[in-house]
């Protein structure tokens, strides 16, 4: 059982159209302390999770594995997964699987409760930077200097910090 509620709305579980399988919005940035209540909501739909992938420098605190429930859970950043998403996965990869949107923890709460229902709709085949209002020209932009900082940073420039990162996304 989880010690707090996930804030989380999930599309039914028949067939839907859509990039998202529903939204989550978590009440921080830091992952290992968000993702154990989620995991267990989420284990009753896709049993024993296996594996998380988000992405790279979007939290605070993000270990390569996470021990939850008594089970390990791979946890795998990458600097190509959508923004804003997480994707979830049980042990059997193709089947169990679900990939959420990830609301800002800061957002306005009526702005995120607007967006978690639309984005559970069942028949919703809206996009992440749809869902979340993000403007093709934002998202380009904001595209751009997080482009900029990881060359900086993969040239040897110093690292920012997570908080500052997530200003970029």
């Amino acid at each position: 059982m989880p010690a707090h509620t996930p804030r989380l709305r999930l599309k039914s579980k028949a067939p839907h159209g859509g990039y998202v399988d529903g939204a989550w919005w978590p009440h921080s940035d830091d992952l290992t302390h968000e993702l154990p209540d989620l995991l267990a909501v989420l284990s009753v739909r896709l049993g024993r999770i296996d594996r998380v992938s988000y992405r790279l420098n979007s939290w605070a605190n993000a270990p390569r594995k996470l021990t939850t429930g008594g089970r390990a859970v791979r946890l795998d950043g990458y600097r190509l997964q959508p923004r804003n998403t997480i994707e979830v996965r049980g042990l059997d990869d193709d089947r169990d699987r679900l990939i959420l949107l990830v609301i800002p923890p800061r957002t306005d709460p009526g702005d995120a409760h607007a967006t978690m229902m639309t984005a559970a709709q069942s028949g919703n085949a809206g996009t992440v930077d749809g869902l979340l209002m993000i403007s093709p020209r934002d998202r380009a932009t904001r595209t751009q200097a997080s482009n900029a900082q990881e060359r900086w940073e993969s040239e040897g420039g110093t690292t920012t910090s997570p908080r500052s990162q997530r200003a970029l996304a």
